[in-house]
């Protein structure tokens, strides 16, 4: 195993100050020769052209949130099933109870929100 000294490390630091300066220029710069005119109408908030009509804090649906929490929560097996996938004929029989323990479990997880009703779509 090989020892990694500090100077191992320069090429990251240099990147990283190199990187980190862009930006701080880039900043300052187009802020210094940027135009500084502002009036009522060019500081107004603008929507695609369209006039803000209404209350901006509408109420949503609960349904959407909890859509969108399960497809993120099921949508994660994915990244432990990929690597078992690649590793899968040098993990033997274990690998295989494992991710079969997992996918159970997935599993009970998604029958739970079924029976609960969680992705019915019928209005209440």
């Amino acid at each position: 195993m090989k020892e990694y000294l500090p100077s191992d490390f320069l090429p990251i630091l240099v990147q990283l100050l190199a990187a980190i300066g862009f930006i701080v220029t880039t900043m300052v710069v187009t802020h210094a020769i940027g135009p500084k005119r502002k009036s009522e109408l060019k500081d107004a908030p603008f929507e695609c052209g369209i006039e803000a009509q209404g209350d901006a804090r509408a109420p949503i649906s609960i349904k959407y949130f909890l859509t969108a929490i399960l497809f993120v929560l099921f949508d994660v097996e994915i990244i432990f099933m990929y690597p078992w996938a690649v590793n899968f004929m040098k993990l033997g029989w274990f690998g295989f109870v494992e991710m079969l323990t997992f996918v159970t479990l997935l599993m009970a997880g998604f029958y739970y929100i079924i029976r609960k009703g969680v992705l019915s779509w019928e209005r209440d």
